[in-house]
């Protein structure tokens, strides 16, 4: 086997891996439930590629991603279900289906037209599959399409925004910020009883609400702690850094010395000198 440009050259690839005889033996013995921690994996370090601007990694990520959907595909085909071009049939018959405003005769450049073309093509696919069921829902209630492997902050947005197409929703901003006070306090309360499934859960309500509060602001929750972290991590290398200088560690030096050496990185990173 070669390297190819080819998606043909992957799928043969993976075939051979698969393959009981002449393949890997760890790909041969994976099934669809062991392979979906490496998918999400893979779909995480796209992310990160991205966040950090590394386009020469990005490339190398989505060919990681890129080999899950061929995996899956093939694992679909050894059991006779569907294989990698019905993959692609099916995204591209979508992307046509749902886009009348590009590939039909219902131009429009409207993004509030748009976006209710795209909610009722969607319901009508929901009730095609709904047919061709017998009738029977795929899943009952609202909430029932929101997928539970989700990050939880995700999920969290993903499942006020299905709330809020019905109307259960804070009007503003401002009333969400109200309940994460509210919160707040519920967690003093449940740290003053010592209870620690109280804590736990109202540490839940309290990132809730603040999921719900991006999604107010128009801001990815995941997005927007994904870039805290970075920021955490950015600072705390700085105090580090500066200890090594000194010949010390961060086991060295005691917390209103690191607290000051923290504000040093802040303060650089807003260009105060």
């Amino acid at each position: 086997m070669i390297p190819s440009r080819d998606i043909a050259g992957l799928v043969e690839i993976m075939a051979r891996l698969r393959d009981p005889e002449r393949g890997c033996a760890w790909d041969v013995a994976q099934d669809f439930r062991s392979i979906v921690p490496y998918t999400l994996e893979e779909a995480y370090e796209v992310a990160d590629a991205v966040e950090r601007g590394d386009l020469p990694d990005l490339r190398d990520e989505l060919g990681d991603l890129l080999l899950q959907v061929v995996f899956h595909a093939r694992m679909a085909e050894e059991e006779g279900a569907f294989a990698f071009p019905d993959v692609v049939e099916a995204i591209t018959s979508k992307l046509i289906r749902r886009h009348p405003h590009v590939f039909g005769e219902g131009a429009t450049r409207d993004p509030a037209a748009i976006k209710r073309m795209w909610g009722e093509i969607k319901a009508q696919e929901k009730a095609e599959r709904r047919a061709a069921r017998g009738g029977v829902d795929e899943s009952p209630g609202l909430l029932a399409g929101v997928p539970g492997a989700l990050p939880a902050l995700t999920r969290a947005e993903k499942l006020t925004t299905r709330a809020a197409t019905v109307g259960f929703d804070w009007p503003d901003a401002g009333q969400v910020i109200a309940k994460i006070r509210e919160e707040t306090a519920e967690i003093e309360e449940a740290l003053a009883g010592g209870d620690k499934p109280a804590i736990q859960d109202e540490i839940g309500d309290l990132l809730f609400a603040v999921a719900n509060l991006a999604r107010h602001c128009g801001v990815d929750p995941e997005a927007a702690l994904r870039g805290t972290n970075a920021k955490f991590e950015r600072r705390f290398r700085h105090i580090e850094t500066a200890l090594e200088r000194e010949g010390r560690t961060t086991a060295q030096a005691g917390l209103g010395e690191m607290e000051r050496l923290w504000g040093e990185a802040k303060d650089r990173e807003r260009g105060i000198s």
